[in-house]
């Protein structure tokens, strides 16, 4: 367990982080006709042709005592983490890895429904069918409790999604969420979040579905009182029922919760407003998305999210300074850290990238790193890292057949193949470099499923549990990287029973995949037509 005095030193090396201010601007150069990876709910609920359940198999890793390292083998490894992002102690006992959809979607039912001061939801989109319009009632059974109940007259309700996802066809988030809008106008706020780089002539002429492609808002976080759940997973029925991703629930974390919730926050300040009529207005005093000035929006919005680190900062000390008055409280208990890893490139912030580079580049000999993505599309800086490297890596990928596009029609429905290329490509520069011991590709198979999975677990050498995990919703991709927004958390711990939850997590992921060799790419439905191959460096950027 945690020696007192080493995590109180930790504590002692936060302060303010220094991120770079430049302002990264996303090329408009533009593409053929395709849809995006992240598509709608008819294209992940498209018949899979998946085959045969796969035997379980087991995976190899370093062997030993899951606390050889000791506390000052985390903090020497960690440490630095505390001095470019916000950092939060919380006990590991409050932390619990949900494993299924389902658990998933019971967790915010149940937390939307207990909820007495807030419920913050963040997603790319809310889907339009019988289970998202559960959640809906959900929201509103709370709304009218709260009006009824003298103990949470204050409830609100935030959403932030995705204008551009948000808003496509007749029936869509805005008008699945309008009738609470309408009934609940002081106590709820639905935030449409438009990307600055879709604007001009590049709006007017881009259809639905395409224009996602620009970027998005992708965070996913849904919140309730100071409960929060950090995920991959967006609001639509396969992400409840046969769509596998990972989640991680932090009970009574209000520090952390506080923090998601005024991210998610800030990001609506600088968002569209919809209104009871379904149109949208800017709030007072911002720069409109699209039609402002680009530099100043983006000036704008990273000024008023950068707050929100800063106010993070200020209640770090606020908590040194208590837990220095409270002598009598256990300072084995919060045995676990907490850092958020914000990634907005449009807007000039870049937290996750710094903090995913520094933890690649430092992942020497000694440590064994199991890397996921339901697209597997490494940006070169990532893809330099992994190859160039001392760690052992097993990296997880979706095969062709959970592939969230697989069965799908017209041009989309090449993008299953468009990452096996990519894949090959990863692994054949595998064997060239001769890093097949070191290196791993796995793809992840189960019928009638999808995945959409993402993240990582850090095991120190000696350790046959994880210490770290990296989980939210970042892909490891170009989009991750440069177009999108996103939000994830690293998760530091010596809690034995926490990294026992994070050990079996991976290893039920990985249990269900088979390892990549040559023979894999010999395989009938591995054939990649020529055009697909030509267009592959389109959809590494824009997929």
């Amino acid at each position: 367990m945690a020696a007192p005095m080493t995590w109180r030193r930790l504590v002692h090396s936060v302060y303010s982080p220094a991120i770079a201010g430049v302002f990264s601007r996303i090329s408009d150069r533009f593409f053929r006709a395709q849809d995006r990876r992240r598509g709608s709910a008819m294209l992940l609920l498209a018949p899979l042709l998946a085959p045969a359940e796969p035997a379980p198999r087991h995976v190899s890793r370093p062997t030993g005592s899951a606390g050889a390292q000791g506390s000052d083998g985390l903090c020497s490894h960690f440490r630095w983490m505390a001095e470019q992002v916000p950092a939060f102690r919380v006990p590991g006992a409050h932390i619990q890895i949900l494993m299924s959809p389902d658990q998933f979607y019971q967790a915010m039912k149940a937390g939307i429904r207990s909820a007495q001061r807030r419920v913050v939801m963040a997603s790319l989109y809310l889907g339009t069918g019988q289970l998202e319009q559960e959640l809906v009632d959900c929201m509103e059974e709370a709304l009218l409790h709260a009006k009824e109940n003298s103990r949470s007259p204050d409830l609100k309700v935030s959403v932030l999604l995705d204008y551009t996802r948000g808003s496509r066809g007749q029936i869509n988030s805005r008008t699945m969420l309008l009738p609470l809008l309408q009934r609940f106008t002081s106590q709820m706020r639905v935030s449409l979040y438009h990307t600055p780089d879709l604007r001009g002539l590049l709006r007017l002429l881009v259809p639905q579905r395409f224009n996602e492609t620009i970027g998005v808002q992708h965070i996913k976080v849904y919140l309730f009182d100071d409960s929060v759940i950090i995920s991959g997973a967006n609001l639509s029925d396969s992400y409840f029922t046969n769509r596998q991703d990972r989640y991680v629930l932090l009970e009574n974390c209000r520090e952390v919760a506080d923090f998601f919730s005024d991210l998610v926050e800030a990001v609506g300040d600088v968002s569209l407003q919809l209104q009871p009529d379904n149109s949208v207005t800017v709030q007072d005093g911002m720069v409109h998305p699209y039609k402002g000035n680009r530099e100043d929006f983006s000036a704008a919005a990273r000024k008023r999210i950068m707050e929100v680190v800063s106010l993070a900062r200020v209640r770090q000390q606020q908590q040194l300074r208590r837990s220095r008055e409270e002598e009598a409280r256990s300072e084995e208990e919060e045995d676990t850290w907490v850092f958020p890893l914000v990634q907005m490139k449009p807007l000039g912030i870049r937290m996750d990238e710094q903090v995913t580079q520094r933890l690649l580049t430092d992942a020497g000999p000694d440590s064994t790193v199991f890397l996921t993505s339901g697209y597997f599309n490494l940006t070169r800086a990532y893809m330099r890292l992994v190859l160039e490297t001392g760690a052992s890596y097993r990296i997880l990928t979706a095969s062709p057949e959970v592939n969230g596009f697989f069965g799908a029609k017209g041009v989309a429905g090449a993008i299953p193949a468009a990452y096996i290329h990519i894949a090959r490509q990863f692994y054949n520069r595998v064997c060239q470099l001769g890093q097949q011991e070191r290196v791993h590709l796995h793809e992840y198979h189960r019928p009638q499923w999808t995945f959409h999975a993402k993240g990582l677990w850090y095991y120190l050498w000696g350790q046959d549990r994880p210490c770290l995990t990296l989980i939210g919703s970042p892909n490891f991709g170009y989009r991750s990287v440069h177009r999108d927004l996103e939000a994830q958390i690293a998760i530091v711990t010596e809690n034995e029973a926490l990294q026992s939850q994070l050990q079996e997590e991976q290893e039920t992921l990985y249990r269900r995949s088979t390892e990549v060799s040559d023979s894999t790419f010999q395989q009938a439905n591995r054939y990649v037509k020529l055009w697909v191959k030509l267009v592959t460096p389109l959809i590494k950027n824009f997929f």
